[in-house]
């Protein structure tokens, strides 16, 4: 009988009201303990739809796709035993599948892996679900830790399952763009088992507040470039 996994979901929100709902109710029931939802601030009505699919909701008002995430990694530390064996992230747009997940915890089950990377590059994407200054930054990303930090990956995608006592070995620390590839390039440094699996990648619900605009395309190209030489 296959071993049985405690794994907890992270999802950062943002003015996501018509893809959160779609996003939990995608979600492997039984492969997850609790679902975390964390508000970056919204004004829409993100955290009325996450609460009435029963959803764990937290508010974080700081802007940044890294306090989300570690207002949701702070909430599952200060839960009573057991810790989760496994956390997933996964974005609230409703760009990724959720059913993927399975094959993301898998090789984390089975001790093959530490971090598993859902790879949009080795999935099927739907034409225009990624922009090109997507696709070219995350070339750019993944070639400059292939030269600079000697591991091989194909994409810097949000969707993710670690295990627990990784993530907390890694001391996360970015608060904003640099999360991804901080991950990534720490579980090399750190000499972590990595694997990635493909994932596939759908249109997202809504305008994304990143790839969007000009503005949010060359701040967070400039982050993930400032992160990744940060900690050489």
């Amino acid at each position: 009988m296959a071993k049985s996994q405690i794994v907890d979901v992270i999802i950062p929100v943002l003015n996501e009201q018509n893809a959160v709902g779609l996003v939990i109710d995608e979600i492997p029931k039984e492969r997850v303990r609790n679902i975390i939802v964390v508000d970056n601030g919204s004004t829409d009505d993100s955290i009325e739809v996450a609460k009435k699919r029963g959803a764990i909701v937290l508010e974080e008002s700081a802007r940044g796709y890294g306090y989300a995430c570690l207002m949701g990694m702070a909430y599952i530390a200060d839960q009573t035993d057991p810790k989760p064996d496994a956390v997933v992230f996964l974005d609230g747009d409703h760009s990724d599948y959720p059913e993927h997940m399975h094959a993301l915890l898998e090789p984390i089950r089975t001790g093959n892996a530490d971090l598993v990377i859902g790879s949009r590059a080795l999935g099927r994407k739907e034409s225009g679900a990624m922009t090109p200054q997507q696709i070219f930054g995350n070339w750019l990303a993944t070639f400059l830790l292939r030269k600079l930090y000697k591991v091989r990956y194909t994409d810097l995608g949000p969707f993710r399952a670690i295990n627990y006592q990784s993530l907390l070995q890694m001391q996360m620390q970015d608060k904003t763009y640099g999360w991804t590839v901080e991950m990534q390039l720490k579980a090399a440094k750190q000499k972590m088992k990595i694997a990635e699996v493909p994932v596939n990648y759908r249109n997202r619900i809504g305008v994304s507040k990143i790839s969007g605009t000009v503005k949010g395309t060359i701040l967070a190209g400039y982050k993930i470039i400032q992160t990744i030489f940060r900690y050489l």
